[in-house]
């Protein structure tokens, strides 16, 4: 139990708040994935997306984790946003 609740302090987020933004972590990791296996066979598809989807995601996790003044912060729907590009 020591691990368990000394990483939710450390992200300052409780077991649900965690496993929410893990969950959503997961599925536009999911979706990246799809993304680039579509695009390897189909290199004129998500030309961009793939890569977006993962910037995207670090700035979330690290950078916006190593600054808690932005964990605060209301995210923007375009931050967050998992659209398709064609």
């Amino acid at each position: 139990m020591g691990k368990l609740v000394s990483h939710l302090q450390s992200v300052d987020e409780s077991y649900f708040q965690h496993m929410q933004h893990a969950l959503a972590f997961a599925v536009a990791l999911f979706f990246a994935a799809v993304v680039c296996l579509l695009h390897a066979f189909l290199p004129f598809l998500f030309e961009k997306r793939g890569s977006t989807i993962v910037t995207k995601l670090h700035s979330q996790m690290v950078v916006n984790r190593a600054n808690p003044s932005a964990h605060d912060r209301p995210k923007q729907s375009s931050d967050t946003s998992v659209t398709s590009e064609t």
